[in-house]
C-alpha cells in the first residue's frame, strides 16, 4: 500500500512539473509569434489563412504542437530546437491558448434584426 502511494505521489508530481514547465508567457508567446513569422500563415491571433491551419482558440496540446512543429513534412518547414527553442514553442502555445474564443452570433443583437 505505501508503494502505491509512493507511486500515485511521483505521478502526480510528474504530472504538475510537466504542467508547469509547459505554461509559458502569453505576452512573450505574442512577440515570439510575430517576430518568428508565424503570423504570415496563421494569421495575427492563429486564426487560420490560405496557408496555415487555423491554431486558436482551443490550440492543440503542448506535446502535439513540439511534435508537429520539429518533425512535420507537410507545407510549414520542420524548425529545429536551435532555430525554436522548447521555452518559445511553450511561451507561442501560452499565447494560443489565452485568445478567448468568438462570441456565439446569436447573442450579437445586431447581427440578429
Amino acid at each position: 500500500m505505501i508503494m502505491f502511494k509512493s507511486l500515485m505521489t511521483a505521478a502526480a508530481l510528474s504530472l504538475i512539473a510537466t504542467a508547469a514547465s509547459a505554461a509559458g508567457s502569453a505576452e512573450k508567446g505574442k512577440e515570439t509569434f510575430i517576430k518568428r513569422g508565424c503570423w504570415e500563415c496563421h494569421g495575427f491571433q492563429g486564426q487560420g489563412g490560405s496557408a496555415g491551419a487555423r491554431l486558436a482558440p482551443d490550440p492543440i496540446p503542448f506535446d502535439t504542437l513540439k511534435a508537429f512543429v520539429r518533425s512535420t513534412n507537410g507545407q510549414m518547414p520542420p524548425f529545429s530546437e536551435k532555430v525554436v527553442p522548447d521555452s518559445d514553442l511553450e511561451d507561442i502555445h501560452a499565447y494560443l491558448s489565452s485568445i478567448p474564443k468568438s462570441k456565439d452570433p446569436k447573442t450579437i443583437p445586431l447581427l440578429n434584426q
